[in-house]
């Protein structure tokens, strides 16, 4: 079957031929309907080196958001029908600590004892015509389109981790929530809040085609300039926001957020540049958060996967054939894409 290696640090993946793969107990094999190409797998090939250790280390086929059909089952496992499509819940922890336990294996207590981080992640992923998961990693989709639903088991867990974990603070009226990085996850994000909450959306981004996307879920937009800060404290009537969201993670994204939080909000940087910021008790905002969140539970991906069904998310998604896949990844690193690349190799 075909397959997208990455094969060394710092080396752009290959498409190659490699044996379809069989489930071994408590497993499953699933023909692959989408996969989603993420920035972190850029990063995987791209940045990342021998300091990251072991378990993200080469050989494997890469591919984290990953959709598809049951194929075939392994010993033990029961209760699954052939042909039934599911989304694939990728972090793989221990199973047995008190995190995993409630389903939050990116939390895994005994995650430095473990051979690989996840699906795709230093374990073959879903970048191939087939794929090996644990059966406990399936989220059914019904009948609702698997291929475009790929993307969600990341880039659409993450984001609702995330506003899940800040809705004490957009709980009631008159509450508003700042989106911030009109990304694959940012845009996804603001549909989330405006599904589950009630607060005034704002999101800012430097790209006008990316506001006006966001624009048809309901947000309220502002463009990065001189004025950005003045004119976000404007629209939530000089308080600033109750829950920020930063979906880039950079050092200026971080800034903002926090001259722009509320006194007592909450600021979630869940995008992954890195950037240091720094604090000072003076200059935050009194009791106000500032944290980070990493993907989020399988329960979590039940509930954007009953979102999703509802029409509800509708992420933007285009489609490659696996032949293309190269191509794809490519794309996403250059920056020319301006949706979520799906690698479809049953087309």
């Amino acid at each position: 079957m075909k397959a997208v290696r990455f094969t060394d640090w710092k080396t752009f993946p290959t498409l190659e031929d490699i044996p379809r793969p069989e489930p071994g107990p408590g497993e499953v094999l699933l023909k692959v309907a989408g996969s989603g190409a993420c920035h972190s797998d850029v990063a995987i090939f791209e940045d990342f080196d021998e300091s990251m250790g072991d378990q993200l280390g080469p050989t494997y086929t890469l591919g984290h958001e990953v959709s598809g059909w049951i194929e075939e089952l392994g010993s033990g496992v029961t209760g699954f029908e052939k042909g039934a499509a599911h989304l694939v819940y990728g972090p793989i922890g221990c199973g047995h600590c008190r995190v995993c336990a409630r389903g939050q294996d990116t939390l895994c207590e005994n995650e430095a004892t473990l051979p690989y981080k996840g699906i795709g992640l230093g374990r073959d992923g879903g970048m191939a015509e087939y794929v090996v998961v644990p059966a406990r990693n399936l989220v059914p989709l019904g009948d609702a389109d698997p291929i475009d639903a790929a993307p969600l088991s990341d880039a659409g867990l993450t984001p609702y981790h995330a506003i899940k974990l800040s809705l004490p603070r957009l709980q009631g009226g008159g509450k508003t929530a700042l989106v911030i990085g009109l990304g694959g996850l940012g845009q996804v994000g603001v549909q989330i809040l405006a599904a589950i909450t009630g607060a005034k959306i704002i999101a800012t981004d430097t790209k006008p085609e990316a506001m006006a996307a966001a624009e048809q879920f309901g947000a309220v937009t502002v463009p990065g300039g001189e004025d950005q800060v003045a004119r976000i404290r404007e629209l939530t009537g000089g308080k600033g926001a109750d829950a920020v969201f930063d979906f880039v993670g950079a050092t200026p994204t971080i800034e903002l957020a926090q001259k722009t939080v509320a006194v007592g909000g909450r600021i979630s940087v869940v995008g992954i540049a890195g950037g240091p910021v720094s604090w000072s008790f003076f200059t935050n905002p009194y009791e106000a958060e500032l944290t980070n969140t990493y993907w989020g539970t399988i329960e979590e991906l039940h509930e954007v996967a009953d979102l999703y069904r509802d029409g509800k998310i509708v992420p933007a998604v285009q489609r490659y054939p696996i032949d293309q896949a190269l191509e794809a990844y490519q794309a996403l690193s250059d920056g020319t894409l301006s949706a979520r690349a799906v690698i479809v190799p049953h087309p």
